[in-house]
C-alpha cells in the first residue's frame, strides 16, 4: 500500500523555496522557516507569488512529486509533472474504455450519490432532534428521493446519458437542503444554491477552495498508477480538463470536502470575517482563513476509515490512490468491476 506522504502547502507570498541536498527549504524574506525531507513528499501546492528554484522542480520531477500552481484566491493554473509513468497498454485499455463507460459511469454515480445520501442521513442522525420539523422532513425526503435514484441507476439505467441525469437530479436534491446542514449563527454563511467561477458567497467559496484541492491529490493518483487524468468516463473529454480526476472526486467530494466545510463552519472555526467579498462579486477566503482551511485539510487526511472493499482501514488522503489503483486493475481486467467508495 501507498505511504500517506507529505502535501506542503505554501501560502505566504514572497516564499522562496529551495532543494539543499534531498531536503526541501523553506525561506521568508532570507531567514529558513522548515525544511523537509524529499523522500517524505508526495506534493507540492503553492499559492500566489511564490518562488520555486530550477533545482527543486527538476528533482521534484524525478522522484514523482507534483506541483500545483495555485493563485491567490485558490484558482487551479498549473501542475508541474515528471515522466509520465503509466504504461500504453493501459492507457489504451482506458481510451478504449471511455468510448463504451456505462458501468464505470454506473459505479461512479452510485459512489457519488450514495455518499450524498450518507451526509443527509448523519445529519439526522446526529442532529435531528434538535432541527425545525420543516427542515428535517425535507433532508428525509431528500434522502429517500436519491434512495429511488440509486436503485433506478443501478437495476434499469443503461444509458450514460441518464445515468449522467440522474447524478445531476440527486445533486440538486442534495444542494437544495444543503443549507439545513448548517447550523452557524452567521447569516452571511447561509446557502443559497451552488456558484462558482466565481463563488458568489462564502460557502461556494469554501467548497470551491476543498473541490481544488481534491482534485489535485486525484490527478496525483492518476498519474501515480499510470492512468491519463485527462480522458474520464462520466466527465466529458474537454482540453484543458482533468476528467479522469474529476470522475475520481466525485465519491469524495460530500464525505471528504463537503463534511469538512461544514465542520469548520459549524464548530464556527470559520465566521463570515474570514471571507472577502471582491469588487466583481466574487467571495473568497483571506489568508489567515486558508490556513486554517489548509490545516484542517490534512488533518482530515490522516483520520482512517475501512475501505469497504479492501475490508482494510486507510486514511482518508490514501482513498484516491486506491480508488485509483482499483480503476487500472479493472481496466487491467484484474477484477470484474470498478468498485466505488460507499462513505458510512
Amino acid at each position: 500500500m501507498r505511504k500517506l506522504l507529505n502535501t506542503v502547502y505554501v501560502t505566504t507570498e514572497g516564499a522562496a523555496l529551495r532543494k539543499d541536498g534531498e531536503t526541501l527549504i523553506a525561506e521568508i524574506d532570507g531567514a529558513e522557516k522548515t525544511r523537509v525531507p524529499l523522500h517524505m513528499l508526495s506534493g507540492l501546492v503553492v499559492f500566489g507569488p511564490v518562488l520555486l528554484t530550477p533545482a527543486l522542480i527538476g528533482a521534484c520531477a524525478t522522484r514523482g512529486i507534483s506541483i500545483a500552481l495555485m493563485s491567490r484566491q485558490g484558482r487551479f493554473e498549473a501542475r508541474v509533472e515528471g515522466p509520465v509513468s503509466g504504461n500504453v497498454l493501459l492507457r489504451r485499455e482506458q481510451y478504449r474504455r471511455a468510448e463504451t463507460p456505462e458501468e464505470i459511469v454506473r459505479s461512479i454515480v452510485l459512489g457519488k450519490v450514495s455518499n450524498q445520501r450518507a451526509v443527509l442521513r448523519r445529519a439526522l442522525r446526529d442532529h435531528g432532534t434538535e432541527m425545525a420539523p420543516p427542515a428535517r422532513d425535507a433532508l428525509e425526503a431528500a434522502a429517500d428521493r436519491m434512495a429511488r435514484i440509486l436503485r433506478r441507476v443501478q437495476l434499469t439505467e443503461t444509458d450514460v446519458a441518464a445515468m449522467r441525469g440522474a447524478e445531476g437530479e440527486a445533486a440538486q436534491l442534495y444542494f437544495a437542503v444543503f443549507d439545513h446542514l448548517i447550523r452557524s449563527p452567521d447569516p452571511e454563511l447561509r446557502w443559497t444554491g451552488r456558484s462558482r467561477r466565481p463563488p458568489r458567497d462564502a460557502m461556494n467559496a469554501l467548497l470551491s477552495f476543498l473541490y481544488t484541492l481534491l482534485t489535485h491529490e486525484c490527478a496525483s493518483a492518476c498519474e501515480t498508477v499510470g492512468l491519463d487524468p485527462a480522458v474520464g468516463f462520466l466527465h466529458r473529454d474537454r482540453p484543458g480538463r482533468p476528467s479522469l480526476a474529476l470522475d475520481l472526486m466525485e465519491e469524495l467530494r460530500a464525505p471528504l470536502a463537503d463534511r469538512l466545510a461544514l465542520s469548520l463552519v459549524n464548530r464556527r472555526q470559520l465566521r463570515a470575517g474570514d471571507f472577502r467579498a471582491m469588487d466583481g462579486g466574487a467571495v473568497l477566503l483571506g489568508d489567515e482563513a486558508r490556513r486554517t482551511v489548509l490545516t484542517a485539510w490534512q488533518e482530515r487526511k490522516r483520520e482512517e476509515r475501512l475501505h469497504p472493499f479492501l475490508q482494510e482501514k486507510a486514511p482518508f488522503g490514501l482513498v484516491p490512490f486506491l480508488q485509483a489503483q482499483l480503476l487500472a486493475r479493472h481496466l487491467r481486467g484484474d477484477i470484474d468491476a470498478y468498485p466505488p467508495w460507499f462513505w458510512s
